[in-house]
């Protein structure tokens, strides 16, 4: 497949992972309703730091590395299947396999617009990291531009989850993005060069918060 140039690479990252991308990414949390609700969470610095560790040390650097590992194994389907396997498995709460595996699906259905033979790989369940590593490998955007832009747009629907829960306004949330841009940065470009033996997190607030969830009453979000 010819390479596309940087703009084309650029955009379709943009369209992929655009607000307006039909995956349903408003309806999500992970688990971040249930923490404001519990005062983990209740001002912008606090926001901004739990953010900051769930992209380094989280889901968000579990989501990179599996990313990573999609992005480069368009090739092999066999290799690509099992990282599909590993993620599913690596999902912490019923309510976190739901959010992954339900924007998966629904990613893979949307980028069906950008024709590819290797999306037959992927039919079924797919974790959303692993069909949006797959799908930019297919394409070939650049690893390292695909990861930062998945962890850039996981963390803005954070940030619009905390603003519709009333923690903060606008102008604090896009603080917090500017904030987090040496830290996506980083987290980018570590797992451009990893390898799955570097799978793991340390986020147990986080990951309690996002069992917790399924239990709470009157609630926005689905996870």
């Amino acid at each position: 497949m010819d390479e596309p140039d940087k703009t084309q690479a650029l955009v379709r990252l943009l369209t992929w992972l655009s607000p307006a991308f039909p995956i349903g990414a408003f309806s999500y949390s992970g688990g971040l309703e249930q923490a404001i609700h519990e005062g983990l969470i209740a001002d912008a610095p606090g926001l901004s730091a739990w953010l900051k560790t769930v992209v380094v040390s989280g889901t968000g650097w579990n989501d990179a590395v599996l990313l990573a590992e999609s992005y480069r194994s368009v090739d092999d389907p066999a290799r690509l299947l099992s990282v599909r396997e590993l993620a599913i498995a690596l999902a912490g709460s019923r309510e976190r396999h739901m959010e992954t595996t339900l924007q998966g699906e629904a990613f893979l259905s949307a980028a069906a617009h950008w024709p590819h033979p290797g999306l037959d790989t992927l039919l079924g369940t797919a974790p959303y990291p692993v069909a949006v590593g797959a799908v930019a490998g297919m394409h070939r955007t650049g690893l390292a531009a695909a990861l930062a832009a998945y962890l850039h747009a996981q963390a803005s629907n954070s940030v619009s989850v905390a603003i519709r829960c009333g923690v903060m306004g606008q102008r604090d949330g896009v603080g917090i993005l500017a904030a987090l841009e040496p830290a996506i940065g980083d987290v980018a470009k570590r797992a451009a060069e990893s390898t799955l033996d570097d799978l793991g997190s340390a986020t147990v607030m986080a990951d309690i918060a996002s069992l917790k969830h399924e239990t709470l009453h009157s609630r926005l979000f689905r996870s």
